[in-house]
C-alpha cells in the first residue's frame, strides 16, 4: 500500500531522467571517453531508488526558537609596543598626575596617559601644535650608548 508521499515520490523518480548535457565540440587530441557521461547518468537514478523504496516516516518538524542576534564584538585593535625617550623632569610630571589621579580616586596607568596626551594632541591646530613643539627641549637622536 503506497501513502501519498510514497507515490509522489515515485512518480517523481519516474519523470526525472538523466539528461545528457551537450558537450562543446573540442579539439580532436584532447577527446574524452564516452564512459563519463553514461556512468554519471546511470548513479543519478541509482541514487535515487533506494530513497523511494524506504518506508515513509511521519516526522513533525519543531518549529525551533529563532536565534537572537549576538551583541556584534568589537573588533580588537592591535596594540604596538614601542620605546621611547624623554627628559627626566617631563616623565616626572607623570608620576606627579599618576599621584594627584590616585589621590583623587582615580586608578591610571603611565600608558593611559600618554594615550590621553595623544588624544588631546589630535585636537590641536598645527600652529598650536608648532608653538608647543618650538617649547620643548631638543633631543638627542638614537639610543643612549652603554
Amino acid at each position: 500500500m503506497a501513502t501519498r508521499v510514497q507515490a509522489a515520490a515515485a512518480a517523481s523518480t519516474e519523470t526525472k531522467k538523466p539528461v545528457a548535457k551537450a558537450a562543446a565540440p573540442k579539439p580532436a587530441a584532447v577527446k574524452k571517453p564516452a564512459v563519463k557521461p553514461a556512468t554519471r547518468a546511470a548513479a543519478k537514478p541509482a541514487a535515487a531508488a533506494p530513497a523511494a523504496a524506504k518506508p515513509e516516516k511521519k516526522v513533525e518538524k519543531i518549529a525551533k526558537p529563532e536565534k537572537t542576534d549576538k551583541p556584534v564584538k568589537a573588533k580588537k585593535v592591535k596594540q604596538v609596543r614601542d620605546s621611547f625617550t624623554m627628559p627626566e623632569n617631563e616623565y616626572a610630571v607623570l608620576a606627579q598626575v599618576k599621584k594627584s589621579c590616585l589621590k583623587a580616586g582615580v586608578e591610571i596607568k603611565k600608558s593611559d596617559l600618554l594615550r590621553i596626551g595623544v588624544s588631546l594632541i589630535k585636537n590641536l591646530k598645527i600652529a598650536e601644535l608648532k608653538d608647543i613643539l618650538g617649547s620643548l627641549t631638543p633631543l638627542k637622536v638614537g639610543r643612549p650608548k652603554k
